[in-house]
């Protein structure tokens, strides 16, 4: 089994509203200094949101929401600390009906 922290919230607030891809960079960069593999990725629309046991969770985030997922606790702890109006939690996988925890699912219109 692996453990995924996340950072949920919507996409205009997480993509438009805060500086996430500096934040996100300077992580990077860090990373490479250090010959850290990354270990965080950014998924808009989750699909491990559709997990019915997340469905609470679900029905506490936008629509169109965007989530940041990593095996790194601390690291989702630090966003969160960095962030406000954003929702975090864990799963762990399999989860039911998901095959891949970092897939994205489409909206339909």
């Amino acid at each position: 089994m692996t453990t995924y922290h996340y950072l949920l919230a919507s996409q205009k607030f997480l993509l438009e509203e805060e500086p996430l891809e500096e934040v996100l960079n300077e992580r990077i960069r860090h990373y490479k200094e250090r010959n850290k593999e990354i270990d965080f990725w950014l998924v808009k629309q989750p699909a491990f949101l559709e997990a019915s046991s997340l469905s609470k969770i679900k029905s506490q985030v936008p629509a169109k929401s965007v989530a940041i997922i990593s095996t790194n606790e601390q690291f989702i702890i630090w966003l969160k600390l960095r962030l406000e109006y954003v929702l975090v939690g864990k799963f762990e996988t399999p989860l039911e009906g998901i095959e891949d925890p970092l897939a994205s699912v489409d909206l339909v219109a």
